[in-house]
């Protein structure tokens, strides 16, 4: 088995700093948490999603969607 504590430093730009920066949650999320988030958030979709992703493409081209004007009157809103 092995031991997964190992920790490591990376060099990144000034630039990819302040980018950084601009991303983070919070004033004392670490840079690790933020890299994993952009890691989940770059991963593929699961098929699930995927097949409902077809369903509603395939919903919209059949017509069966409401505009957003119809949801408005229907509901009374400005």
């Amino acid at each position: 088995m092995i031991a997964m504590n190992n920790t490591t430093t990376i060099q990144v730009s000034q630039e990819l700093v302040k980018s950084l920066l601009i991303k983070k949650m919070y004033d004392k999320e670490s840079y690790e948490d933020l890299i994993w988030d952009l890691l989940e958030d770059s991963k593929e979709i699961n098929e699930q999603t995927k097949r409902d992703i077809e369903k509603s493409f395939a919903e919209i081209k059949a017509g069966k969607t409401i505009s957003l004007e119809k949801i408005k009157t229907r509901y009374g809103l400005k």
